[in-house]
């Protein structure tokens, strides 16, 4: 069987590359009263009506394609901010940072976001740039998924639907004026007190590719799959309603345990594709369930609340209540995708003080007589190499992806893309003489800046790093190509604490660190260490095929990951055989 199927999908859209802008410039248009758009980047989406002197930030965030998450949730009485990330990719660090500033009131900032990787980086990164603003943020990752993990491994699970409760609890308690450490508490509280369980009937699709991000049959179903179409429990033919909702059920209830006079509250969530007449049915089950253990439905929603694009499914949530968790969840909010209550009232002597943020500048003044000039490789010529390292990984990008689809979210040649062609365009406007140094700095901030994902940190850190262990060098010989190459090693170490043998980009890019390290102790030619190092590469990104995945999303999958290439690992070689190839042309 194909890694994904065949055919391609269909999306209406104008231009990939412009779904995500256009889409938030549809939602401002649609919610002028509700929602408007804050910051350069363009990704904050601020409550009209929310923000406000004195009251705690709640800023939400994740990737696009699970509308209405994240923006819909933005308005009076939920979510101050909305940090929005390209397609099943977390936003960046200067989204987050701006949808920050924008909630900020003095009282600090709750960031409220599904448990995954990339997320986790990417809002740890924009937290230590808060505090450097003097913005108190804190973090609550929200863990719903009890497919995902074992109880007992809680804090390795998902978000998926049960963001939505957690959201409402976190907003509500803002909104009543509690303090910081209060808003937090609460949103623990929501956090462990909700679980869900999915099950996906079909596959969805990136609008870069067109094609299915996994393989599942026209006859399958799969208990307990991921919304970016991660490895769930189990494959089977696709069950009669009843049944696929009692195991959902099942599950969730051993673990929550609910006793007789009880109250829950329920979401019946559509992945996409699957219509209200199919939710009103496993809702059905699930109220009959309840009713028979004697548990009361303090409230229940049924419809599209988090979904995956065009994903046929639906997920159980369920929130066990005490009496003040009720009373946030029965709070007043008014957004785009819910509304509770009546209108929320005007607060008296409500003001919104527009904060300034004192930034410091790096000045990329350098004595460049200083710099030592051996070696072949000028900054002329590196920056060569990197705009082919960007060409090779759109020239791989739809590749990089179906290996993806099958460990993982089917998005990695996408994002990689999407990086890289933002390194592109900042590298094309930058001054001929930056340094490589320089070079490297700029493309950290481009890559990250666009992408967000846990490759967003991951290389931002990575070209950071090798930027900083060069800065000495106006030329690099062989020694510094391979000190570079550990830099980018090191760099990712530090960010993302994988191990050789987890499975990751890490397998590739450290035996290219000691190959390249072996061959300068040989040679003083770069070109030699930095081919040394693509082998490497090549090397380590091929046992990756026999390694179970220890880190990340393919994680769950298990001993299924194994026999499959791991993309991560796959385009750390495509990228170091594309700068090996053009400085071996330029010489």
């Amino acid at each position: 069987m194909s890694l994904t199927q065949d055919h391609q999908t269909k999306k209406l859209m104008n231009a990939p590359e412009d779904i995500i802008p256009e889409m938030i410039e549809g939602m401002i248009l649609a919610h002028p009263d509700l929602l408007k758009l804050e910051g350069a980047t363009g990704r904050a989406v601020v409550a009209v009506d929310g923000p406000r002197d004195g009251k705690v930030g709640i800023v939400v965030g994740g990737g696009s394609g699970h509308e209405p998450a994240f923006a819909g949730y933005v308005g009076r009485g939920l979510a101050d901010a909305a940090a929005v990330g390209n397609v099943f990719a977390s936003p960046s660090p200067e989204h987050i940072k701006e949808a920050a500033m924008a909630a900020d009131g003095g009282a600090g900032v709750v960031f409220l976001y599904g448990n995954y990787t990339g997320d986790v980086l990417n809002f740890d990164m924009a937290a230590e740039e808060c505090a450097e603003l003097g913005i108190d943020a804190r973090s609550v990752a929200v863990i719903d998924d009890v497919a995902s993990a074992p109880k007992e491994k809680a804090g390795e699970r998902r978000g998926i639907a049960g963001d939505f409760f957690v959201f409402k609890i976190a907003g509500a308690a803002a909104d009543q004026g509690r303090s910081l450490d209060e808003v937090v508490a609460a949103a623990n509280r929501a956090n462990a007190a909700t679980l869900s369980m999915g099950v996906a009937l079909s596959a969805c699709s990136m609008p870069q590719t067109l094609k299915p991000n996994f393989d599942i049959g026209p006859d399958e179903m799969e208990i307990g799959m991921g919304v970016h179409g991660e490895p769930g429990m189990r494959r089977a033919k696709v069950g009669r309603a009843d049944d696929v909702t009692n195991e959902l059920m099942d599950l969730i209830l051993n673990e929550m345990k609910p006793k007789a006079g009880d109250e829950v509250a329920v979401l019946v969530n559509g992945l996409g594709a699957t219509g209200l007449m199919e939710l009103y049915v496993i809702y059905r089950r699930v109220a009959q369930i309840l009713a028979a253990q004697g548990v009361t439905i303090h409230y229940s929603w049924v419809g599209e609340y988090c979904t995956s694009m065009e994903m046929a499914g639906a997920s159980v949530t369920l929130l066990k209540l005490d009496e003040d968790l009720k009373s946030l969840l029965d709070h007043p909010c008014r957004t785009p995708a819910l509304t509770v209550g009546a209108a929320p009232r005007p607060i008296d002597g409500a003001k919104r003080t527009v904060r300034t943020y004192e930034g410091t500048s790096r000045a990329d003044a350098v004595d460049r007589a200083s710099l030592k000039s051996s070696g072949s490789i000028s900054p002329k010529i590196f920056r060569v190499m990197m705009l082919a390292a960007g060409a090779a990984i759109a020239q791989e990008r739809d590749r990089l992806s179906e290996l993806d689809g099958v460990i993982g979210d089917g998005d990695h040649g996408v994002t990689m893309d999407i990086g890289w062609r933002a390194v592109i365009k900042a590298l094309d406007v930058a001054p001929a003489d930056d340094t490589i140094t320089l070079t490297c700095t700029k493309a950290a901030k481009a890559f990250l800046d666009a992408v967000g994902a846990s490759s967003g940190p991951l290389y931002a850190g990575a070209f950071n790093t090798a930027g900083k262990t060069v800065v000495d060098r106006l030329n690099l010989d062989g020694a510094a190509m391979a000190a570079w190459v550990e830099g980018m090693l090191n760099g990712i170490l530090g960010r993302g604490g994988a191990s050789a043998g987890d499975k990751t980009m890490i397998d590739a890019w450290m035996p290219a660190a000691e190959a390249a390290r072996k061959a300068a102790g040989t040679t003083d030619d770069p070109a030699i260490v930095l081919r040394a190092a693509c082998d490497g590469a090549r090397m380590g990104a091929d046992a990756t095929r026999d390694m179970e995945s220890r880190r990340g999303r393919s994680k769950k999958l298990g001993i299924r990951s194994v026999g499959h290439i791991d993309p991560g690992a796959e385009s750390a070689h495509v990228m170091l055989k594309a700068m090996s190839e053009a400085l071996e042309s330029a010489g």
